[in-house]
């Protein structure tokens, strides 16, 4: 487990795992960046609303959650165009910029299944202590990187929808033939 601490103040975390092949579309990309109640690999849960403050004053403010690279503050590589919580998690949908060469790197990695990761980067602003780690209440979001490691294993680029429904078509396609072979 890697923990980094940049002088501002700024957390974040990342860990080695296997990963399974997701996909994107095109440069669109979207997927939980955090979910609720769900221990990180440093025994860290997000509770639900911890988000919500972080991004009221973004929202007022015009401000916006950076896209980075690997949390490195030097390669920016696309947009976040939508950020909200939902009961799941923290939800993001943006763009990979191609203009951008560490974006059209970012797009060639997911497209391939390379790499398929989200994390955030945040401060804590209250958190309480924990068995394994830490519960944090309320955190103060500055950016969401696509990252090979994330802390939260579970915290990916979705599918496409269309790679949603030919997965769904291919599972009743082999279902069929399992019916027809029995």
């Amino acid at each position: 487990m890697i923990y980094e601490s940049i002088s501002s103040g700024l957390e974040t975390k990342f860990c080695r795992f296997d990963t399974d092949k997701k996909s994107i579309d095109g440069a669109d990309i979207s997927g939980y960046a955090s979910l609720f109640n769900v221990e990180d690999k440093g025994g860290d849960v997000v509770c639900k609303g911890a988000y919500g403050a972080s991004l009221a004053r973004l929202s007022k403010s015009g401000g916006k959650v950076k896209m980075l690279w690997q949390h490195d503050h030097m390669q920016p590589i696309g947009v976040w165009d939508e950020i909200h919580e939902d009961d799941k998690g923290l939800f993001v949908r943006g763009r990979l910029l191609s203009e951008v060469q560490a974006g059209r790197e970012a797009l060639a990695l997911l497209s391939a299944g390379a790499i398929d990761g989200l994390s955030i980067g945040y401060r804590t602003v209250r958190a309480e202590k924990s068995a394994k780690g830490r519960l944090l209440h309320e955190i103060e979001l500055w950016e969401v990187s696509m990252v090979t490691f994330p802390m939260l294993p579970e915290a990916r680029v979705a599918p496409s929808d269309d790679e949603a429904a030919l997965a769904q078509s291919l599972a009743e396609t082999f279902r069929q033939a399992r019916d027809l072979l029995a």
